[in-house]
């Protein structure tokens, strides 16, 4: 598929739009980033793959060893001196 688009100015920078269609072939859309090669005087364009989407049970893996750990962490805050510490 062939198209042409026009550079022009928005703001500071330089913009060109992408087709639909052209878009659809890429497997882009809006906020997709690309990255932007010049190969022999073309520029090729190339969708960086999304981010990993966690679940919330993913993210919370291992929040019971961490509330355990934060248990431990307040003893030793309020427990006595058992050395030199410095206070």
């Amino acid at each position: 598929m062939s198209n042409t688009a026009k550079i022009r100015r928005q703001g500071g920078a330089t913009v060109f739009s992408i087709p639909p269609a052209l878009l659809k072939m890429l497997g882009a859309d809006v906020g997709t980033e690309l990255t932007l090669v010049v190969d022999k005087g073309a520029l090729v364009a190339t969708p960086l793959k999304p981010r990993r989407r966690y679940t919330l049970a993913e993210l919370l893996q291992g929040a019971d060893e961490m509330e355990a750990l934060n248990r431990q962490a307040a003893d030793w805050e309020s427990g006595a001196p058992v050395g030199n510490e410095v206070l």
